[in-house]
């Protein structure tokens, strides 16, 4: 099995790697909170779910006030958990009715790179470039690749650079991510919009 060095605790990536539906509601989850509070939330849910993998089924069918309060209790799963929990509850819905509940599903049957960016695009919590890096990363991390899935996933595609969750695999890697994002956030700050 790949391994991934995204949650930055050992069972938590292992449980990324292992289980698509948990590294879809990592990246899900990866917006307004440092990445490695995303990603181990997926390992958090299936804990107080009492599982060890988690269900599209089980999650989009659960009581939406008992999710949102399982994504609230400290630590917390996301900066803002009730609308967090929504959305993961909504990604659930959609994996279980367009896919049968398996996530990995979304990815196996793309048919080329552009299709798995429309496919990834469509889910809820996913725009444009949330697709992008994550076909990137299943590219890079677990080799996932349909063809033309570099130029879909457009600049998060690209060898040798380190903008994004999928050029992540150490402590250097992830300092160069960071380092690139804080670039970013200057430039957009600066009214650049380039670093």
């Amino acid at each position: 099995m790949p391994s991934l060095y995204l949650a930055q605790d050992p069972d938590a990536d292992r449980l990324l790697a292992a289980d698509p539906l948990a590294l879809l509601i990592g990246m899900l989850l990866d917006q307004q909170v440092p990445m490695e509070w995303a990603f181990v939330g997926p390992y958090r849910l299936a804990q107080r779910l009492g599982v060890d993998r988690l269900d599209a089924a089980v999650i989009a069918e659960y009581d939406p006030e008992a999710l949102e309060r399982i994504f609230a209790t400290p630590p917390a799963l996301h900066r803002f958990p009730a609308s967090m929990a929504r959305r993961a509850q909504a990604l659930c819905a959609a994996v279980r009715d367009e896919y049968g509940g398996d996530a990995a599903a979304i990815w196996r049957e793309a048919t080329s790179g552009a299709d798995l960016v429309r496919r990834l695009g469509r889910l809820p919590g996913f725009g444009r470039q949330k697709a992008q890096i994550f076909t990137a990363l299943l590219g890079k991390r677990l080799g996932v690749r349909p063809e033309g899935w570099r130029e879909a996933a457009g600049p998060y595609g690209e060898e040798g650079v380190y903008r994004s969750v999928a050029d992540i695999t150490d402590d250097a890697s992830l300092a160069k991510v960071r380092e690139y994002k804080k670039q970013m956030k200057a430039a957009a700050k600066a009214g650049t919009g380039r670093a």
